[in-house]
């Protein structure tokens, strides 16, 4: 019957291994994550509120819905921009995506 089941031995204790050594594979993904994710986002996230801040009257801009216009009034939250030749609509402040060269947006 020895044929058909194959005995089994004791081995001897596995050699311990360094705590620190198991953890770095992880370190090394929070490392990567952060400088490819976490860093560039929070750089935008930077560049948008410093962009919102120094809005100022007469800056054409492009909200997120991508309307563009040029802000004939400002608020602490709502900025009003006019789209055409006497309509303003109120938008977010957060809500406006970039600000355009002066001269892109023309009133016809």
């Amino acid at each position: 019957m020895g044929f058909f089941i194959q005995d089994a031995y004791a081995q001897g204790a596995a050699p311990a291994s360094d705590p620190w050594l198991s953890m770095l594979p992880l370190v090394i993904i929070f490392v990567v994550f952060y400088f490819l994710l976490i860093r560039p986002q929070q750089k935008r996230q930077k560049e948008h509120r410093d962009l919102i801040a120094k809005l100022a009257i007469g800056d054409e801009v492009v909200t997120a819905g991508g309307v563009l216009g040029k802000v004939t009034e400002l608020g602490d939250s709502f900025v009003h921009v006019e789209i055409a030749d006497g309509v303003k609509i109120k938008v977010q402040r957060q809500t406006i995506g970039a600000v355009m060269p002066k001269g892109t947006f023309k009133n016809a």
